[in-house]
C-alpha cells in the first residue's frame, strides 16, 4: 500500500492511497477460508464449503470490506505517525469512488481531502490586556431593583377599567384560522402607540388586532396568544380579542412583612438594613454578569488577536455532508462565521490547556455537578438537608442521557479553569460603569 500527500495550500491537501493486489488479496484469501468454515449452506455440510462457492456468492463483499478495512486503518495512521494537524474529518472523493469496477479492478487508487491547520503562537503573558468591566451599584440600579421587587411582589386585583401597564386577558378568535385560544396581553410590553386602544377596556369589551403588527415576532406572538409557533407564522389578518380580565399589580408597601417576603423573616429590620441587603445582592448578582463578560472578551481577544488559517470550504462542505438532511448549504453559509469563531477559540483553548497543564479530577466533576444540581433545588440551603444524598443525585445525574450530562459538566470544569488560569497570567484592567453601559457592552 501506498500513501502520498500532495498539499494543495497550507490548509487544504489531499492523501492519495493505492493499492496492488498484492497488498489486500492475502486477507481476503484468509476471509474466504473462514467464510467456508463458518457459513451454512444448502447442499454442503457445515464448515466443508468450498472457497470457490464462497468466492462466487461472497468474493465482492468480502473484497469491498477489507480493502476498506486496510484504507480505514492506513488513512488514520498515516496521519497519525506523521503528525498533521487535520480538522474536521477526511472527505472522500465520491467521483472517483463511483468510478471503481469492483468486478474487474485489481489494482485501486483512492483520494482523500483534508483540512490542515497550521501551528499558532500563543502569547499568554501580562502583555496581554483585557477589561473587566463591573457595574456601578448606583442610586439608580438600586431604585430600579426595588421597583422591580415592589412590583413582584405586590398584590393582584382586578380593576374593572384598564390603565397603561395592566395586563389583560382574554379569548382570541379569528374563524378562517379555526383560532380560539386564551392568553394574556402585557400593556407594558407593548410600544407608546399601540397601548393606547388597549386603555380604557373592560371585561367583555372586544377589539380586532393584528398580532403580525401588534407583536415583535412569530414566538412572540405564539406565547401571547397561547398557540403552536407554527399556527402563529400562518395566521394572517386581523383577530378578535374579547377581554375577561384586567389584571393590575399593586405595588408592595415597603414594610416589614415586604422585607421578610424577600430575605426571609427578621433577616432585615429596617429600611436602612433593607437597603444595604439589597445593594449587596445587586453587587453578588452583577458580579456574576460581569465575570461572564469577561469570559467573553477573553474569548474575543484572543480570537481577534491570533492568526489561525482554516480551509474553509473545506469546512463549508465538512459541516454540509457530516450533517446530511441536518442543514442546507444556506443555512450553513449563514451560521459560518460564528461557527469558526467557536472553533477558533476552541483550538485555542486547547492550547491554553495544554500549556497550562490543566487537568480535570473526576472529584472535580462529581463536586461541579452538585454545585448545579444545588442551584436547581433551591441553593446552598439545600446541601444541608439533603446531606449524602447529594452524592447520589449527582452520580445518577452524570451516568443519565448516555454519558451527555458527564460530558458537559467536564467541559464545564476546564473551561472554569482555562478562564482561570488566562486571568492569573494576563494584565486585567477593572472599571466601573453603568448599568446601562454595561447592557451595551454585553449585547454587542
Amino acid at each position: 500500500m501506498e500513501i502520498t500527500l500532495n498539499k494543495k495550500s497550507s490548509t487544504e491537501a489531499v492523501i492519495k492511497i493505492s493499492l496492488k493486489e498484492a497488498d489486500y488479496q492475502p486477507k481476503v484469501e484468509e476471509k474466504v477460508k473462514e467464510y467456508s468454515k463458518k457459513v451454512d449452506i444448502k447442499g454442503f455440510r457445515k464448515g466443508k464449503v468450498p472457497t470457490g462457492v464462497i468466492k462466487n456468492m461472497y468474493g465482492k463483499s468480502i473484497l469491498v470490506d477489507e480493502i476498506n478495512h486496510m484504507i480505514s486503518h492506513g488513512l488514520n495512521d498515516y496521519i497519525k505517525d506523521n503528525k498533521l494537524n487535520i480538522i474536521g474529518e477526511p472527505l472522500p472523493n465520491r467521483d472517483q469512488e463511483n468510478t471503481i469496477d469492483w468486478d474487474t479492478q485489481s489494482d485501486f487508487d483512492f483520494e482523500y481531502n483534508i483540512g490542515l491547520v497550521d501551528e499558532f503562537e500563543l502569547d499568554l503573558s501580562k502583555k496581554q490586556k483585557i477589561t473587566r468591566h463591573e457595574i456601578k451599584v448606583d442610586k439608580k440600579v438600586i431604585d430600579e431593583t426595588i421597583t422591580n421587587l415592589k412590583e413582584q411582589y405586590g398584590d393582584m386585583t382586578n380593576p374593572e377599567v384598564s390603565e397603561e401597564r395592566d395586563s389583560l386577558y382574554g379569548a382570541f378568535t379569528q374563524s378562517e384560522a379555526e383560532l380560539n385560544s386564551n392568553g394574556v396581553i402585557e400593556l407594558k410590553e407593548l410600544g407608546k402607540k399601540d397601548v393606547k386602544k388597549f386603555i380604557g377596556l373592560k371585561k367583555g369589551d372586544k377589539i380586532s388586532i393584528d398580532p403580525h403588527k401588534l407583536f415583535s415576532s412569530d414566538a412572540n406572538i405564539a406565547q401571547v396568544l397561547g398557540i403552536e409557533v407554527d399556527k402563529a407564522k400562518e395566521l394572517k389578518g386581523e383577530v378578535e380579542f374579547e377581554v375577561v380580565n384586567v389584571n393590575r399589580k399593586t405595588p408592595a408597601e415597603i414594610n416589614q412583612v415586604f422585607f421578610d417576603k424577600i430575605f426571609g423573616k427578621d433577616v432585615v429590620k429596617d429600611e436602612k438594613e433593607f437597603m444595604a441587603k439589597v445593594e449587596e445582592s445587586i453587587s453578588k448578582n452583577y458580579s456574576k454578569e460581569s465575570e461572564y463578560l469577561l469570559e467573553r472578551d477573553i474569548r474575543d481577544h484572543f480570537v481577534n488577536k491570533i492568526k489561525i488559517e482554516t480551509p474553509d470550504e473545506f469546512l463549508k462542505e465538512w459541516l454540509l455532508l457530516s450533517n446530511e438532511g441536518k442543514f442546507t448549504k444556506e443555512q450553513i453559509e449563514a451560521e459560518f462565521e460564528l461557527y469558526l469563531k467557536e472553533l477558533k477559540w476552541s483550538m485555542i483553548r486547547n492550547k491554553i490547556a495544554e500549556q497550562g497543564k490543566i487537568e480535570v479530577k473526576p472529584e472535580e466533576i462529581k463536586a461541579k455537578a452538585i454545585e448545579s444540581l444545588a442551584e436547581q433545588f433551591g441553593g446552598p440551603a439545600v446541601l444541608e438537608q439533603l446531606g449524602d444524598k447529594m452524592d447520589e443525585f449527582a452520580d445518577s445525574y452524570l451516568k443519565a442521557n448516555n454519558g451527555e450530562n458527564y460530558s458537559t459538566v467536564y467541559n464545564q470544569v476546564a473551561s472554569d479553569k482555562v478562564y482561570k488560569y488566562v486571568i492569573e497570567n494576563v494584565t486585567i484592567s477593572d472599571k466601573k460603569v453603568s448599568l446601562d453601559d454595561f447592557r451595551k457592552l454585553a449585547s454587542k
